[in-house]
This record gives C-alpha cells, sequence and structure tokens, in this order.
C-alpha cells in the first residue's frame, strides 16, 4: 500500500497578534494603562509623549490652574451665587502675576477626598513613633469594610516578632479615634468602645446598657425584654430604655458611618478613583456631552526624531546598515501600533458611554429611581459590537456623572440599583421598623415584584440592620 504525502487546504479562524494587543490595551483599567504606557515609552525610543496638567478630582485637563469640569459643578452646587463667584473668581485671575493669582486655587474649594483609612494613618502618625507605624499600618490594611479588624493581636504579635502588649497600646489608640468604634474585634466590644466614650463626654446612660450589651446581646436581638429584665433584676421600662438606646445612639457598623463622623472623608471600601469618562450636560440643548478624559490627559505620537530616520531612511537605503534599517523600522511600527490601540480604546470608551447616556438619559437627568434596565449584550447589538468588547471596555472604569458623583461603569447595568433605593426611602420614612415581608408587600403594591429573601440581600447590601435590630 502506497502512502501519498500531499498538502490539504485548511480554512479557520487565527485571532491576529494586533486584535490581541487591541482587546489587552481596551480591558485595562486607568491606572493599568498609565503603567502599560509608562513601560512601553521604556521599551520603546520611537514613543513619544506629550503630558499635560490634570485635575487631582476628576482628572479632566486645567485651563492653567483652573479646572472648567470643577468650576462649572461649582456653578451647579451654587446657582444663586453664580453670577457673584464668576466675577470674583475672573476678577481674581484678571492680572497675571498678581498675589491673588498665586494664592487663590479653584481646587481648594473642592472638599479633600481622603479614604477613612488614609485618615487614620495620618491622625496615628502624629501619635506614634516611626518605628510603630508600620504595625499601625498593618492594623489600619486589616479592617473590613464595617470597620471591624479581622485578624488577631497575637498573629500581627508574632508577625512583627514584638511584644503582645505593644499591638495592644497602638490598637487602643486606633479605637480611639473617629468613628468611635473603629477597630473593634467584634459586636460588643464596638458598642462598649461608642458606650464608654458617650459616658466619657458626660452623657447619661440608662442603666443596665452595658449590662445589655455584655451579656444579653442575642435576647436583645429577640425582643426578649421580659427575659432580659429578669436576669438583670430590672424594671421592664430600664430595659426597653436601653434598647432605644442602643438602637439609636450606638453604630453597629463604625465605617459605614463615617461620613456622619468627618465630612469629607470617604469609606475605606469606596475609595476615590478618578473617572474614564465625563458626562456632562450640553450648553443650552438637551442631551449630554460624552469626553473620554484620556483624550486629553496625553498625547502620543511617533518621536520627530525616528519619524526623521525613517524619512531618511525611505529616501536614503543605502546610508544605513541593516541592522539600522531593522531597527528604526520595528521599533516606529511598534509606536504606530501602540498608538492605534489606545486610540481604539479611546474611540471604543466614547461609542458605548454616549449608547449608555441616551439610554439612561432619565438616570442622568433625575436619579436612580429612573434607571432602565440595560445589559451590556443589548448595547453591544445597538453598535454592532461584541458583547465582550462591552465587557472589557467598561470593566474596572469608572464615569463621572452630570452630578459630580463617579460611579463604575457596573452600576448602569445594575437595574436593582432603583429598587434599593425604594427600599432605603421606606426604611428611612418608617414609623415601626418593616419586615423584609412588609417591605416585600409594599413594593408588590408599586408595581415592584421581587421575593422577601431578595429584599433582605437588597438590605444588607445597604448596610441596613434587619427590623428586630432596627
Amino acid at each position: 500500500m502506497d502512502v501519498i504525502q500531499g498538502m490539504v487546504p485548511n480554512m479557520g479562524m487565527k485571532v491576529s497578534p494586533r486584535l490581541v494587543a487591541a482587546s489587552y490595551i481596551l480591558e485595562l483599567s486607568s491606572q493599568e494603562l498609565q503603567q502599560v504606557i509608562s513601560e512601553e515609552m521604556n521599551d520603546n525610543p520611537a514613543l513619544d509623549m506629550i503630558e499635560k496638567a490634570t485635575c487631582g478630582v476628576c482628572g479632566g485637563v486645567l485651563q492653567g490652574s483652573i479646572c472648567p469640569n470643577c468650576l462649572t459643578q461649582q456653578k451647579i452646587d451654587q446657582p444663586g451665587d453664580e453670577n457673584e463667584f464668576s466675577e470674583e473668581y475672573y476678577a481674581s485671575y484678571s492680572m497675571s502675576g498678581t498675589a491673588a493669582e498665586e494664592e487663590f486655587d479653584p481646587l481648594s474649594q473642592v472638599a479633600a477626598q481622603l479614604t477613612l483609612a488614609e485618615r487614620l494613618l495620618t491622625e496615628l502618625q502624629a501619635m506614634l513613633p516611626k518605628n510603630d507605624m508600620p504595625i499601625a499600618e498593618f492594623l489600619v490594611g486589616s479592617l473590613d469594610d464595617n470597620g471591624y479588624l479581622r485578624c488577631t493581636l497575637e498573629e500581627i504579635a508574632q508577625l512583627f516578632n514584638v511584644d503582645l502588649s505593644r499591638v495592644e497600646v497602638i490598637l487602643s489608640l486606633l479605637q480611639s479615634l473617629e468613628p468611635i468604634g473603629i477597630g473593634a474585634r467584634d459586636l460588643k466590644e464596638c458598642l462598649l468602645i461608642q458606650l464608654n466614650y458617650l459616658e466619657q463626654d458626660g452623657m447619661e446612660t440608662p442603666a443596665c446598657t452595658r449590662q445589655i450589651i455584655t451579656r444579653h446581646m442575642s435576647e436583645l436581638a429577640e425582643h426578649k425584654f421580659g427575659k432580659i429584665a429578669s436576669a438583670l433584676s430590672a424594671p421592664l421600662e430600664a430595659v426597653m430604655e436601653a434598647s432605644e438606646f442602643i438602637k439609636h445612639r450606638l453604630n453597629p457598623y463604625p465605617a459605614q458611618g463615617a461620613e456622619a463622623f468627618a465630612p469629607g472623608v470617604v469609606r475605606s471600601g469606596a475609595t476615590h478613583v478618578l473617572p474614564d469618562v465625563i458626562i456632562s450636560p450640553k450648553e443650552g440643548e438637551s442631551g449630554f456631552d460624552v469626553e473620554v478624559v484620556e483624550s486629553k490627559r496625553f498625547f502620543l505620537r511617533v518621536s520627530p526624531l525616528y519619524n526623521q530616520l525613517l524619512n531618511d531612511l525611505e529616501r536614503e537605503p543605502l546610508r544605513f546598515s541593516e541592522d539600522e534599517k531593522r531597527h528604526i523600522q520595528h521599533y516606529v511600527s511598534r509606536a504606530k501600533l501602540f498608538i492605534a490601540n489606545i486610540n481604539q480604546r479611546r474611540q471604543t470608551l466614547h461609542k458605548i458611554t454616549t449608547c449608555i447616556a441616551e439610554t439612561q438619559n432619565e438616570y442622568l437627568s433625575k436619579g436612580v429611581r429612573h434607571l432602565k434596565p440595560l445589559t451590556r449584550a443589548s448595547v453591544a447589538k445597538h453598535l454592532g459590537m461584541h458583547e465582550s468588547t462591552v465587557s472589557r471596555a467598561t470593566a474596572s472604569k469608572y464615569v463621572m456623572l452630570p452630578s459630580g458623583e463617579v460611579i463604575p461603569f457596573s452600576n448602569f447595568f445594575t437595574a436593582s440599583l432603583s429598587v434599593r433605593d425604594v427600599i432605603k426611602e421606606m426604611i428611612d420614612n418608617e414609623s415601626t421598623p418593616l419586615t423584609d415581608q412588609e417591605i416585600a408587600t409594599a413594593l408588590a403594591n408599586r408595581g415592584i415584584l421581587v421575593a422577601r429573601r431578595t429584599v433582605a440581600k437588597y438590605r444588607e447590601q445597604l448596610g441596613i440592620l434587619p427590623s428586630s435590630l432596627r
């Protein structure tokens, strides 16, 4: 039997390296993109960047030392003083080189955005010797979203090879900071820290409050006031008074209440981020403008030197050796491909955000109650893209709304946000604590059909206690 060798044509799809590179660039967050650009700048001598000064608050390009985006937002926030503010503002810049120009900074009128962790470390730095700060940083870094410490002091002492008493001293200093209750290791310690603070501040507290927190929290959660009164040999009225005090004056989630203690401080789980895209109202007409911030932060180009070398190479190729030709052509081609991928990323982000802004027009104008159900698949279909492209483009990226709020792109695709807002309003306005089933029934009366367990999930996501503890 003879074996015949030959070539058989085979058709198939192959992903080009350019498409892989473009998909990778599209998926990067803003910070990751900056890192990739920095690495490419170091590796490719043919790539050149023209950077522009940007605002530390919104990421927009500064005009001199002025941020037009933040200035516009200030005017929106203070509509009654718009003309007066504008006259004073521009008057201070009418004389170049004056003291007013040097001293006045419009960003000083924008609230400084610190994370709770940053503020805690700043305060601890003033209270502790330098060699204790690594321990303090580890403690703060081990706090969860509610402000509780999620590691043992023994583990920290062993990790840093120090005495346990030294870690205890640092923790006690952390627990003395606001929001009161921060750094507690459990609910009991959190409430006791707050109770001690209020008593030291001169507040009179119900007589049996401390005993209830120490020994009867489970009974309190079940509203077994009679059982607690019997165990403490206290009047039922005293137990109920203590229950009301714990409910209204003590906070089981200290980090979530950070804003109430220190205005301008952002929760540790919601750090201040620069937006990738800014959505703003169109001047003098309806609708919204979409601006990809990166398109103004920097401008990439092929280095003028390498452009000249490439032109010389085309005109006089004999002047260059083979290695020089390969070097110039390789790095110029690489730079052009990288720039094309960056530009493609900007265009894709702009198209997707424009589509979202058109669909969620009422949400942008009137608030979260008007958020429409929207999927990445529907956006992809409308734009003629693949769904994975929309997913990559919106992953780990943020958008600034016309209100000035910065949110993740995923919020546009989370229809439950409007339901959660309704639930929060119901609980805020309740005269007596509503159970999850009562909330589900009330939502059904409004035409919003959700199960009781779904209400419980949304309530927990909002950081709201069940009715038995409210």
